[in-house]
């Protein structure tokens, strides 16, 4: 019997929530029954090196790679179709944020995906697949360039906390089988948007790998970033440097933490992204430069994990964040805001705590779990008694097939 074929597009593996839960899906597919073409638009980023080996990865394809690149290098490296895409994207993005009377939108990556995809070379040359999968918005490119029996998407984000052109978004995803949401939270914001949309909705959680998570954790010390000592508590945040994660405020709360506590406290945060200066300038405000600790890109962000108390994720919105799942897996007590999605992820006061996104009630709610040592064992003990890997959900994906 033949393997069925599955083509999977990724805009790279840069790391990420979306690029993480990939990776999980990827090593939990059996291959003895699926071959698997993972089309990377770019080849680039820190958690290439987890492929499996029985993916095949396809050639990156210049103009491809040249969607989310600087413009100035779309146009020195010749993709004069793409670099038009864009700038025309870019101009209709303005004049819709001016009709529309916002200063921020996420309506730009529909429009550069719309008016770049006529100019991108088809996939047709791999031949016919039994199941095409776009793993993360825009979604044009697989419905646009690849061929195959049956297309599926995914959501990864709460469509209520971002400004989008439904109108221009909507004859996309309604262009798929299926929508593949990670929570049933995601489907209940998304269809608050796209309430046409609800009979094509199925619900999938992100796969985390929970014994590779394990493993990962034990790789090197991170003490010498990361001391550990008896009168500092050590808070932990992954992620992205934007506005969804919330980082800008961190400082903010850090402060309001240590007026409140007779310990030490040092919050870290791993990541990258355009908001650094802002958060950095936001450490200076404070006072806070020897309590916020960038720590930068890590490839591996699971032995600071480990070696944290309480992670925290301080987010404005979510999906379903895989940096909290994997700390639930390493055991560790987790403190979310009451972003829309949070009551999806954490049962408040059982494998977690829920706290209220303002700053001061925010830090009212950390200082209480660094405060109450029963309430972190209670967590801790709790989530060593129950599994929080999930690679069972591949079964889904094979029901596509």
């Amino acid at each position: 019997m033949s393997k069925k074929r599955v083509f999977i597009a990724m805009h790279y593996l840069e790391i990420g929530g979306a690029e993480t839960a990939l990776i999980g899906m990827l090593n939990a597919i059996d291959y003895s029954h699926v071959a698997v073409d993972l089309f990377l638009y770019s080849h680039r980023g820190e958690i290439m090196q987890f492929i499996p080996k029985e993916v095949n990865l396809l050639p990156e394809i210049k103009e491809y790679a040249h969607i989310e690149c600087p413009m100035k290098q779309a146009l020195v490296e010749g993709c004069w179709g793409v670099l038009y895409g864009r700038l025309k994207a870019k101009w209709l993005t303005k004049k819709y944020m001016r009709k529309k009377g916002v200063t921020e939108s996420a309506a730009g990556l529909q429009y550069v995906a719309s008016y770049v995809s006529p100019y991108l070379p088809s996939l047709y040359q791999y031949g016919e697949y039994d199941l095409a999968i776009s793993f993360l918005n825009p979604h044009n490119y697989v419905i646009d360039k690849v061929k195959a029996k049956k297309k599926i998407c995914w959501i990864h984000t709460d469509y209520t906390s971002i400004d989008i052109n439904v109108e221009q978004e909507l004859p996309v995803w309604n262009a798929y089988d299926r929508i593949v949401s990670i929570s049933p939270d995601v489907t209940m914001t998304f269809l608050r948007v796209f309430p046409s949309l609800k009979n094509k909705i199925i619900e999938m959680e992100n796969i985390i790998p929970s014994e590779l998570v394990r493993e990962r954790a034990n790789e090197f010390d991170v003490s010498a970033e990361m001391p550990r000592n008896d009168n500092t508590i050590n808070l932990l945040s992954v992620g992205r440097f934007c506005e969804a994660k919330n980082y800008d405020n961190v400082p903010d709360i850090c402060r309001r933490i240590l007026s409140s506590v007779s310990t030490s406290v040092k919050w870290f945060i791993i990541g990258y992204g355009s908001d650094e200066q802002l958060i950095r300038d936001k450490i200076r405000a404070a006072g806070m430069e020897n309590n916020v600790i960038l720590l930068g890109k890590k490839t591996n962000p699971y032995p600071y994990m480990k070696a944290c108390d309480i992670y925290v994720q301080p987010s404005r919105y979510e999906g379903k964040s895989v940096t909290v799942r994997e700390a639930q897996i390493l055991c560790k007590p987790v403190v979310v805001t009451d972003y829309p999605t949070a009551s999806s992820q954490v049962n408040d006061g059982l494998d977690g705590v829920i706290v209220p996104m303002d700053n001061l009630a925010c830090a009212n709610g950390i200082v209480k779990l660094i405060e109450k040592k029963s309430k972190q064992e209670a967590i801790i003990q709790y989530l060593h008694t129950h599994n929080y890997g999930n690679e069972t959900e591949v079964d889904k994906l094979y029901k596509f097939l």
